[in-house]
């Protein structure tokens, strides 16, 4: 029997995750993309410790997509200003960009491009 799509990218994030690692000075910026959202989190591997957090499920986040259209990629867009703005006043100016296994595009890049533009690095 075939793996599944979703099964896949499990398996591709587990050997990323391998390899990248989030610190104190530097977390990782951790995207999961469902069907009708996306997740951001900046996330201190070594306390295991969530610093930031951003979705288009937030309130802050909803209101400013309330009638701007763009769809899913504005949506993404707003959600990287967003956990980049959070980050910022928590101190975090570098990270360690975690794509969860998707593809570097899309959605996933227009979060990641967001992030850059508001003032964080990696």
């Amino acid at each position: 029997m075939a793996v599944r799509k979703d099964e896949q990218r499990r398996i591709r994030h587990r050997r990323v995750r391998k390899k990248i690692f989030g610190t104190p000075q530097r977390p990782r910026l951790c995207v999961f993309r469902s069907l009708n959202n996306i997740y951001a989190q900046v996330i201190d591997d070594t306390r295991g410790v969530t610093l930031v957090s951003a979705s288009t499920l937030e309130p802050d986040v909803r209101e400013l997509l309330n009638g701007a259209g763009g769809g899913a990629v504005e949506a993404a867009k707003k959600v990287g200003a967003v956990v980049a703005r959070k980050a910022l006043e928590k101190g975090v100016t570098k990270v360690v960009f975690d794509r969860g296994g998707y593809q570097y595009h899309g959605r996933v890049k227009a979060l990641a491009d967001a992030a850059r533009e508001a003032g964080l690095e990696f």
